[in-house]
């Protein structure tokens, strides 16, 4: 496969405590010998990519979990491995997850020395009433002093990320949030709407809170649209937003349906047309345990090409999908598209078909019916 992006994910599962909304596969309480344990066969897995055929790296992403609660010689050591296993293109995006209670102007200036030049934080309100019903560690204070540290350390793409339809939210604290992140004008903002994951602690006490409606939710979507768009952001996928030429590389890779390894505990890669998952276990992943492989068929690759790609505000190709799967998407479909476009949720515009703002809401219904 012809690929000039390839992307490295490092899953990092240590958290200083364990958010209540979160299902990802990460937790607390890990002792000293299994973080060793942990990063001792992360290097073992990088190492093992050394022998592939060569293709750079054109991003790097630490996510979790909290990448940040790393030590300096831990995140050194994964640094250097994949240093050492990979070729690297000169102007590749290195982005760190971080939470603004666990990071240090110390640990910022390591990340810069290291070649880190993008950060992702954590913020998700500027409310404590809703910070603590999401079981943050942080307050915002803690986030702007995270923030002007790495401005002065000389961090210049930088990445908010934040949640609405929170419980006890209404659109006033959700407009306060956004004018305080715009207030310092990071590079990117991500907005995620609050989705209950069945095992989670917020899931297991939902009768405790008073969760919005659809019709709440699709309101606070339209408000994040609007502002962030009158504040000169652009919403290039369904959850992302950027100032021009700052959008995230490294996720681009996969709305483009790109080639990407992953390495750690339930990590998942797409390489030369196949699909490689690891162990969710920690303890199986520690222990060498292979997760899945399953080649795509060109009918999956299709399927994936159009889903992933109408995710972003530019939609896919038609010559390019016809060149990649050598079949016109429009065949068939001519219906189906005439009445999304007469009820505002698709567009096409000369040789790209993509979803409306409206669409983008719905995405996952408009796609239904496209697929």
């Amino acid at each position: 496969m012809t690929n000039k992006s390839l992307g490295l994910y490092v899953h990092i599962p240590f958290c200083k405590r364990k958010c209540s909304y979160c299902d990802f596969c990460s937790g607390a309480g890990y002792t000293q010998a299994e973080r060793h344990a942990y990063i001792e066969r992360l290097v073992e897995e990088i190492k093992g990519y050394k022998s592939k055929p060569k293709k750079k790296l054109t991003s790097i992403f630490f996510g979790g979990g909290t990448p940040s609660l790393l030590t300096g010689k831990e995140f050194e050591k994964i640094t250097r491995s994949i240093k050492e296993n990979f070729e690297i293109s000169e102007d590749f995006e290195f982005t760190v997850e971080a939470n603004p209670g666990t990071l240090d102007r110390e640990g910022l200036l390591e990340y810069k020395r290291l070649g880190v030049n993008r950060l992702s934080i954590g913020l998700q309100s500027i409310h404590e009433n809703e910070l603590k019903i999401l079981g943050r560690i942080h307050n915002y204070e803690d986030f702007v002093t995270v923030f002007r540290m790495a401005r002065e350390v000389g961090f210049d793409n930088i990445n908010v990320d934040l949640m609405y339809s929170i419980p006890e939210q209404n659109s006033e604290s959700l407009k306060k949030t956004l004018d305080a992140v715009l207030s310092l004008s990071p590079e990117h903002i991500s907005a995620y709407s609050l989705i209950l994951e069945e095992g989670t602690p917020l899931y297991e006490n939902r009768g405790s809170y008073s969760f919005p409606d659809d019709d709440v939710d699709a309101q606070n979507y339209d408000l994040i649209c609007r502002t962030l768009s009158q504040n000169g952001y652009l919403h290039y996928e369904i959850s992302n937003y950027a100032r021009n030429g700052r959008e995230s590389r490294h996720n681009l890779i996969y709305w483009r349906a790109k080639e990407y390894i992953g390495v750690g505990v339930s990590a998942h890669s797409y390489y030369g047309g196949v699909r490689y998952s690891n162990s969710s276990s920690f303890n199986d992943y520690l222990n060498g345990v292979s997760g899945d492989k399953r080649p795509l068929s060109a009918r999956e690759r299709a399927y994936e090409y159009v889903m992933l790609g109408l995710r972003l505000g530019t939609g896919i190709s038609l010559s390019k999908y016809k060149e990649k799967f050598g079949e016109d998407f429009l065949l068939g479909r001519e219906e189906i598209i005439g009445r999304l476009r007469e009820n505002g949720l698709l567009d096409m515009r000369e040789d790209r078909i993509f979803l409306t703002e409206k669409g983008l809401y719905v995405s996952n219904a408009v796609l239904v019916e496209l697929l």
